[in-house]
């Protein structure tokens, strides 16, 4: 039979096994869970500005120690996933808020977190090149049949799809909005453009088109088209986990010049490339985001 003082001595012993056990396996799991929380997954959908934004977030990540992951989707889908309390996805950065993508953010905002600006003046409307003679959507019916009564557009999951519909019911346009890409809108841009034809488009800023070609927004009298930033936005819990980038993705801004520097950068080099590029000749800067 044991007696009092053996007693206490095991119990102590054993307490600090426990302990020390306790302490090897907590360190353990703070390893896996730092591993983990070094790996960022960025949403992002087919737009111009998008691409730009979110390779250089990656180009930068990836220089301060992170693992970065991109999904391309549709920006409807990218609202859902990073809704849910399981999501694969961690950041959108190309969120237009407050009004063009308002539908979205009245379905899933409540479950999102806004963390940061990408670009604080983001602007919509229909453009034309600047050489077609008329400067308001109210004299598109009166020259339909020099644009073929088609207003060029992007995805039909776009904010601007929504609005641009909403245009042709205001102003009475007998016009169809076509539904294509951004890369196919440019593209039918710059034929235009070549030909020196009439072509009116589904257009925004910021977007690396109105640094390369002469372009104008047709005057929107009735104000359908709104006033945007382009909104930082991630699942809920993101910003607690990874701290580091969380921060990083809160000072994430680029003024105008800027954001036409680094599109010019990917748009010449391709995405990683010109990413790269962008990060080298702006390091300072750009590392700051995450202090």
């Amino acid at each position: 039979m044991l007696n009092v003082k053996k007693l206490g001595t095991l119990f102590v012993a054993a307490t600090l096994l426990f302990a020390i056990t306790s302490c090897s396996n907590s360190g353990s799991k703070n390893k896996s869970a730092e591993v983990e929380k070094k790996e960022v997954n960025i949403l992002y959908p087919n737009w111009a500005e998008g691409i730009a934004f979110t390779h250089l977030a990656k180009i930068a990540l990836e220089a301060n120690g992170f693992e970065v992951e991109l999904t391309n989707l549709e920006p409807g889908l990218i609202y859902g996933e990073l809704s849910k309390d399981d999501s694969k996805g961690d950041v959108f950065m190309d969120a237009w808020l407050p009004n063009t993508h308002k539908d979205y953010w009245a379905d899933y905002g409540d479950k999102l977190v806004k963390l940061g600006e990408s670009f604080s003046n983001g602007t919509t409307g229909l453009v034309v090149p600047s050489y077609v003679t008329i400067n308001s959507i109210e004299e598109l019916n009166a020259n339909k049949d020099k644009f073929d009564g088609e207003i060029i557009g992007i995805g039909s999951g776009a904010g601007i799809h929504a609005s641009t519909e909403k245009v042709i019911e205001e102003y009475g346009l007998d016009f169809e909005q076509i539904t294509s890409s951004g890369p196919a809108m440019v593209a039918s841009l710059e034929k235009a453009i070549k030909n020196n034809e009439w072509i009116v488009i589904t257009g925004w800023k910021p977007h690396f088109k109105w640094a390369k070609n002469d372009l104008k927004y047709l005057e929107d009298p009735k104000g359908i088209y709104p006033k945007d930033v382009c909104a930082i936005i991630s699942r809920r819990g993101f910003a607690e986990e990874m701290p580091k980038a969380g921060t990083f993705f809160k000072n994430f801004n680029l003024e105008e010049a800027q954001l036409y520097d680094l599109m010019g950068k990917i748009s010449d080099s391709g995405e990683e490339a010109g990413a790269q590029q962008f990060y080298d000749a702006n390091k300072a800067m750009i590392d700051a985001w995450f202090n």
